[in-house]
């Protein structure tokens, strides 16, 4: 019987599944891997640091819709990843991550970086709290059936992680030709039934004050134009979470906006207010629903809710629901959008007047920042500007922050999917990175990281990766030297800002990342006028190099209209 090395087998099948680009760095355990690599048609991106290689795979799977694949090193590669994993996962983002293990004859005798404290060879548990799945190979036979099962989990129902931790002795041991034979079969999502798609139809129909409220979930089913034919069918506004922003166009009359503690307060006054709530691929979250408390957002079950999500247990985890259905959201939407043509509803009187005087009046709050000259520049005037140069199907990938908060409040959107941001775990570090997937995955469309200078200091590798890439995307750096947003929260309730500035001797402490920039290759741009900075983005989205602009922003804190239960915990000491 003919027999091929493991590893190269492997990356032919990887090749069959439609594996494009993995991403990781080198290590012993991987060097099977990496010369089976050398021959592929997959390109191996090479990433400086693991944290790194997940969150650019994370940002690829968001805008491809396809699986990211994540190639690491035993102990302290995987170790590095984790916090990428992990945020992949809370987003529900398809990600394989396959790991170098030691060689399965030494577990448990302390080879070369073992983790072993409890267990032998036992680094799987560490990732087994943030995973969808984790698989041991215990067998090199069990490879082709393993690696099967991780694409298949990652991609099927609510999509996630699935780690996959192989000894390396395993990639290099001989097996049959063609044993790498089963690819993940396609795959049915759970569906609505037309009787049930009926009934949302009618509650929404006969509702006095629906509301549509949609999550992150409608991105992932690609459901943008199913939500846009329902709401116009039943004349029903729509508010989003965080996650859920740009599900309907910003320029759309029926969209309310974001929700909770950063949210407009159109979106949370509609919805506090609304007798009946029909959630879509939503979990709920905790700064989307103002910390659960009904003064502010949701005040459930006085507003009677039907929720819809793929995963059964988010549903009436939060909030107590009238009606539960395990769904994917395209397809209820779809379902509900048909049941719902031609059906009468009620009078809805005023709405799309309602949205518009609630939307205009929170924007023109904040015209004269969006306009200011000030200089360090207003962070609304940085949103406003950026939003300028941005081509609309641009994407803008954000870390936390203002950045973050601040582009769900304050960015139009008229493009589906084009924020890339960090919802579940609101990861510091994501956004200089994951905007390199995103660039990857739609190569002919633009790409900018609107990120602060905490994030962009914690790894400055990322931008040997995007020049040794050509990937030509743009890091907007706000620069206020200072983790902001954490600042803000203690001078608030404590009055200081102890831990949360960057100083040297008493003194705001700058780092040059303009000439960082260009000493990795890319371009590097420093702001020094606050009318200069629209231009500079539009001059980076054209150069074809990637490009890094620091732009000095003031330290002030992002307009809240929700309210958020940490507010309540602090107490000054006596």
């Amino acid at each position: 019987m003919e027999k091929q090395v493991a590893a190269v087998q492997m990356v032919e099948y990887l090749e069959r599944v439609g594996v494009e680009v993995m991403y990781g760095m080198c290590g012993h355990t991987l060097v099977q891997m990496l010369d089976a690599l050398s021959r592929s048609k997959i390109n191996f991106v090479s990433c400086r640091h693991e944290q790194l290689a997940a969150h650019i795979a994370d940002g690829y799977a968001r805008v491809s819709g396809k699986p990211g694949v994540v190639l690491t090193h035993v102990g302290p590669g995987l170790t590095n990843a984790i916090t990428g994993i992990a945020t992949a996962s809370l987003d529900s983002v398809p990600m394989v991550v396959i790991t170098g293990n030691i060689q399965s004859y030494g577990f448990g005798r302390g080879p070369h970086q073992e983790v072993n404290l409890h267990a032998d060879a036992d680094q799987i548990e560490i990732c087994r709290p943030i995973c969808k799945r984790v698989y041991r190979v215990t067998r090199a036979d069990d490879l082709p059936r393993v690696l099967e099962r991780a694409f298949h989990i990652a991609q099927s129902g609510r999509k996630g992680v699935v780690l996959v931790d192989v000894p390396m002795d395993f990639f290099s041991t001989e097996l049959p030709v063609g044993s790498f034979k089963q690819t993940p079969a396609p795959i049915a999502n759970p569906a609505i039934s037309e009787e049930q798609a009926r009934l949302v139809a009618e509650a929404l129909a006969k509702a006095e004050r629906p509301v549509l409220y949609v999550g992150g979930g409608i991105h992932i089913a690609r459901a943008t134009k199913e939500l846009i034919a329902l709401a116009e069918a039943l004349e029903v506004p729509v508010a989003t979470s965080l996650m859920g922003k740009g599900s309907l166009p910003d320029a759309h009359p029926l969209l309310l906006g974001t929700t909770g503690y950063w949210g407009q307060p159109v979106a949370n006054e509609l919805c506090r207010n609304a007798d009946l709530i029909v959630a879509v691929a939503t979990r709920f979250a905790e700064t989307d629903c103002s910390s659960w408390d009904p003064e502010f957002t949701f005040d459930i079950p006085k507003s009677r809710l039907i929720h819809i999500d793929i995963d059964a247990g988010e549903i009436g985890r939060n909030y107590q629901a009238e009606l539960g259905i395990v769904a994917d959201a395209k397809q209820a939407l779809g379902m509900i959008a048909k049941a719902a043509k031609g059906m009468e509803h009620r009078n809805r009187g005023n709405l799309r007047k309602t949205i518009a005087d609630g939307r205009a009046s929170f924007q023109t709050r904040w015209a004269e920042q969006r306009e200011s000259t000030e200089f360090p520049l207003r962070p609304e005037r940085v949103i406003a500007d950026v939003r300028k140069a941005l081509p609309e199907d641009g994407f803008i990938v954000t870390d936390v922050g203002w950045n973050k908060n601040g582009v769900g409040q304050q960015m139009a959107l008229n493009v589906p999917g084009t924020m890339i941001t960090p919802g579940g775990m609101a990861t510091m570090g994501f956004g200089h990175a994951a905007v390199l997937g995103a660039k990857y995955a739609a190569p002919d469309r633009a790409a900018v990281a609107l990120i602060g200078d905490g994030c962009f200091s914690s790894n400055v590798g990322v931008i040997a990766t995007a020049v040794e890439q050509k990937l030509p995307v743009v890091w907007v750096v706000m620069d206020n030297a200072s983790y902001g947003v954490i600042s803000g929260i203690e001078k608030r309730h404590l009055g200081g800002t102890y831990g949360c500035m960057f100083e040297s001797d008493g003194k705001p402490y700058h780092i040059d990342f303009a000439t960082i920039a260009r000493a990795f290759g890319a371009n590097g741009v420093a702001i020094e006028r606050a009318d200069q900075l629209e231009g500079a983005v539009r001059d980076a989205l054209a150069s074809g190099v990637p490009t890094v602009i620091q732009v000095p922003v003031q330290l002030v804190p992002t307009p809240t209209t929700g309210h958020w239960e940490i507010n309540r915990m602090f107490r000054k000491p006596n």
